[in-house]
């Protein structure tokens, strides 16, 4: 469609995007004539905008004359007219920092990398972390409420996950307890798939001196940790605080709550992550093209990294609103992603 647009539209069309990207407003023809270059009668610059409206690239909010992009025109802009910056010295060094190994584990690093992303952008941080396949240090079972447990596994080199599960309403602690005991005394050494195999063989032939009530427990445990989820990894968000910062109206606050809800939906976050790794580069999801997002106003710039066998393990970026600053991040997210993948064996 760009190729359709001459140069004075693309012109009022580029301007229309970076000042609502600045401003979060809707951008009237007053705020244009002083941002252009060349000098062009508010009429005319109505009727331009008028026909990118026509096109489906903008959209009147409300009443004002003002426009902003939509998520077709904020695409249009994106894959067109976009020009990516470069990383200042000071950002280049602190994601250099924070993705050096330094002593700590790969879980570790990933956290932090999460959080500066966050920082960085103003935005929340996530990172689809590769799947666990370590050897395991130490498995345990926490009571919530009846019916509900906390499963915590820790590995050898320090990763902690927590799944909650169901278990049997009524269940006496003493089963929680003798279900990580009885855990505890088989995972250790050993990677998740390894330790399952090994359990559920010995729970077929009736080799352990459990009762039916624990065995249902260990089993719960083992087939939360090796479900679907376990083949995608495991996901790390952080910073969702940041997209409250700059809320400015009602209408806002109202597709960040939908945004944190659609965080909190793990299984499609994880599932959609785990697709960028079909793909090379940078990605960028805007709006209604997720369905994630299709009610809460948000884009989302993220990038697969590969080990050093050069296969894709996971995948590093942000989600914001859709007016975030494109031009700034897309560089930011790709050379995390870049100094992740060194990371990985």
């Amino acid at each position: 469609m760009i190729t359709e647009l001459n140069q004075r539209s693309r012109e009022i069309f580029r301007h229309i995007v970076e000042a609502y990207v600045q401003t979060g407003e809707p951008v009237g023809s007053r705020t244009l004539s002083r941002r252009l270059t060349a000098t062009l009668s508010p009429a005319t610059i109505r009727n331009v905008m008028a026909d990118l409206e026509e096109l489906g690239l903008l959209i009147s909010p409300h009443t004002s004359a003002g426009r902003i992009p939509t998520d077709a025109g904020l695409r249009m802009f994106v894959n067109g007219l976009l020009e990516v910056g470069d990383l200042t010295e000071r950002e280049r060094e602190d994601i250099e920092a924070t993705c050096s190994a330094r002593g700590r584990s790969v879980p570790e690093v990933l956290e932090e990398a999460t959080n500066l992303l966050s920082g960085l952008s103003s935005c929340a941080g996530l990172v689809l972390a590769p799947k666990t396949d370590r050897p395991l240090k130490h498995i345990e079972f926490v009571s919530l409420s009846p019916g509900r447990a906390l499963v915590v596994l820790v590995t050898e080199d320090g990763l902690v996950e927590n799944r909650v599960v169901e278990v049997p309403t009524g269940l006496p602690p003493s089963a929680l307890q003798m279900a990580s005991n009885y855990l505890n005394a088989r995972v250790v050494g050993r990677t998740l798939a390894e330790a399952r195999a090994f359990i559920l063989k010995e729970l077929e032939e009736q080799k352990s001196q459990l009762d039916s009530l624990t065995q249902k427990v260990v089993q719960t445990g083992l087939a939360t940790w090796s479900g679907a989820r376990g083949s995608q990894g495991y996901l790390i968000v952080r910073g969702q605080a940041k997209l409250l910062e700059d809320v400015t109206a009602i209408s806002d606050l109202e597709r960040i709550r939908t945004l944190f809800e659609a965080l909190e939906t793990r299984e499609q976050m994880l599932r959609m992550l785990d697709a960028t790794g079909k793909a090379e580069g940078v990605q960028i999801f805007i709006g209604a093209e997720n369905d994630l997002f299709s009610h809460a106003g948000c884009s989302m710039i993220v990038s697969p990294y590969a080990n050093t066998k050069e296969q894709i393990v996971g995948a590093i970026g942000v989600i914001g609103p859709t007016r975030i600053n494109y031009a700034r991040i897309i560089p930011m997210v790709d050379y995390t992603a870049k100094l992740i993948g060194r990371l990985m064996g």
